[in-house]
């Protein structure tokens, strides 16, 4: 515990921050104050606090001296070659916390390199995301952890980071990594030895007891040991197909990454039960019971080996004590902008990902590009729509006329995971437009006006047109369609609503199969002409299914209201059994 002579001390360091404000003196003092509490008392927590309100106090001395922040002086220093106190002092904080923080040991491991050429730094955003669910793994405020992120924007190496952190503060403990093929865990093994020893890694000055003598490696078995040589050594990496059972052990970290060669493989029903059956009678039962999971990789099915764990978890009622986080960052946000635009040409930027997205839906698979890139698994099997059976029109091919009828289907929602949808079409003669969408999770706050003030901004561009809303609606939802009503009545503008509850006599699910023909027929917005809300509720089309569960089916089911509008009931039609005459 932390003397009662430096607490007194640090308090008296805060007065004088208070009465004088911060100067390099008072912050060299706070460092030495840092040390003192982790090296000589001992007592983490406290030093661990008074490191991070140092860097605090750098950042904020640093802003107001110079409007930057401490890494825009490191990159001046670098390209002028020159030193600076205060950056040093910056690396003594993160030395102090680099053994208990991993985002500390990643800042401070690469301190020698060029910033160019760093890992972490330049991805800190959204990487630091995953940085603090390693984090909670370590301090035992998670048990398990998923990482789902695109290709290429290094998931695997901050995990290899996280698993070579977490074995060098428990060397005894042993470690395990596997994946699809030996030439990945192979490189993998390969990664883990050019950390601890490359001379521009500064792993050395962290857990100098780990390199007092060499490493024992086995490049045969791809096992790394530190310190000393054990039954399990501290870091093993085998194939999912290697042999686990009896060779391999993990009292420490386990991760399982991309456990599929491809497409073709996950998408395989035999092998996504094969993999599933390596993974959980062969690897799993290689995890003691304190042991510590993450599980990464792309996301190809419902059903791949994620998929079937995250059930898992979140079904089965032996799993609800087990303590688990999903991190999951697609490559587009909910704006369409790239989350992995990186610094000095590094990641994707948001034109990348809209030509990789592009290409995918010119050949018909925006499957593999929710999978592969957003992170969104796709049942293949029972989907309705795909990209070619659907009908498009640009802005320029809308008669140039006012629209024979304006209309709109909304399935009310009040957030909290749940969407608004309403779909705007303008009817001239047979052909029916999607001209524009409200789709939003947001509560009612932000709908009820987006909603109101869309249907306003149409019927203005064609006054004194009226426009048809038809809501589907429960009880809970008709203080919704009365908002409405309120607001268009301000707005002055002329709408007429109708209502009904969602029909008892067919399943949800019916009602949008017996009006696929109609939805084909359709015509929506061609992919360059739609907004991000636009191309959210396509996507909603596009990814629903008859068979299995679908997360979201606000978009299709109010597309099927909106059939309803057009065509009536004379598309639905319930199924009934009758007996055999024979």
């Amino acid at each position: 515990m932390a003397s009662s002579s430096l607490i007194s001390t640090v308090n008296s360091y805060e007065n004088y921050i208070q009465r004088h404000g911060t100067d390099e003196s008072v912050i060299n003092a706070m460092v030495e104050a840092s040390r003192i509490a982790i090296k000589s008392d001992k007592d983490t927590q406290y030093g661990l606090s008074l490191s991070n309100r140092t860097k605090g106090l750098i950042q904020a001395y640093m802003l107001n001296k110079t409007g930057g922040t401490i890494w825009d002086l490191e990159k001046y220093a670098q390209q002028h070659e020159k030193e600076y106190k205060l950056l040093d002092l910056q690396y003594d904080l993160l030395l102090l916390e680099s053994r208990d923080i991993f985002e500390s040991f990643m800042l401070y491991l690469e301190r020698k390199r060029p910033v160019e050429e760093r890992f972490y730094q330049p991805r800190i955003n959204p990487l630091r995301r995953v940085a603090n669910g390693i984090q909670d793994l370590a301090d035992d405020k998670m048990d398990e952890l998923f990482v789902n992120c695109p290709s290429r924007i290094g998931k695997t190496s901050i995990v290899k980071l996280g698993f070579v952190w977490y074995g060098s503060k428990y060397p005894e403990k042993s470690n395990l990594y596997t994946a699809y093929s030996d030439k990945i865990t192979s490189g993998f093994y390969d990664g883990i030895i050019e950390i601890i020893t490359d001379p521009t890694y500064t792993y050395a000055d962290i857990f100098p007891e780990n390199v007092q003598t060499r490493l024992i490696t086995d490049g045969k078995d791809t096992t790394i040991d530190l310190i000393r040589k054990k039954t399990y050594p501290t870091f093993t990496m085998r194939s999912i197909y290697g042999t686990l059972n009896g060779a391999c052990d993990c009292s420490g970290m386990g991760v399982a990454d991309d456990l599929f060669s491809g497409i073709e493989e996950a998408l395989s029903l035999d092998r996504q039960t094969t993999v599933w059956g390596k993974f959980d009678n062969n690897f799993m039962k290689r995890l003691k019971r304190k042991a510590k999971l993450i599980n990464m990789g792309t996301r190809w099915a419902p059903l791949d080996v994620q998929g079937r764990r995250k059930a898992l978890l979140e079904n089965n009622e032996e799993y609800k004590t087990r303590r688990w986080n999903a991190i999951i960052i697609p490559a587009l946000n909910e704006n369409d902008e790239s989350n992995f635009d990186y610094p000095y040409d590094l990641g994707y930027s948001t034109q990348d990902y809209l030509q990789i997205r592009a290409s995918f839906e010119e050949n018909d698979d925006m499957a593999s590009w929710f999978a592969q890139d957003q992170q969104e698994p796709i049942d293949r099997h029972g989907a309705l729509f795909t990209t070619d059976n659907l009908q498009y029109f640009k802005p320029e091919d809308l008669p140039e006329r006012v629209p024979d009828r304006i209309f709109a289907a909304i399935d009310p929602a009040y957030g909290g995971g749940d969407f608004v949808s309403m779909p705007i079409c303008y009817q001239f003669g047979v052909n029916y437009y999607i001209v524009d969408v409200v789709y939003s999770d947001c509560d009612k706050t932000v709908t009820v006006p987006e909603v109101t003030e869309r249907i306003a901004y149409h019927l203005r561009k064609y006054f004194p047109k009226t426009a048809e809303v038809h809501f589907e609606e429960t009880k809970s939802t008709e203080e919704y369609r009365k908002l409405c009503d309120e607001e268009w009545k301000k707005l002055n503008v002329p709408v007429n609503t109708t209502h009904d509850p969602a029909p008892n006599d067919i399943s949800k699910k019916d009602r949008i199969r017996n009006h696929a023909p109609d939805i084909k027929n359709l015509r929506f917005l061609e992919r360059q002409y739609r907004t991000a809300e636009y191309q959210k509720y396509f996507t909603n089309i596009l990814i629903f299914k008859i068979e299995g569960k679908n997360k979201h089916d606000d978009g299709i089911d109010s597309t099927a209201q909106l059939c309803d509008m057009i065509y009536g009931d004379r598309r639905i039609r319930k199924t009934v059994i009758r007996k055999s005459p024979i």
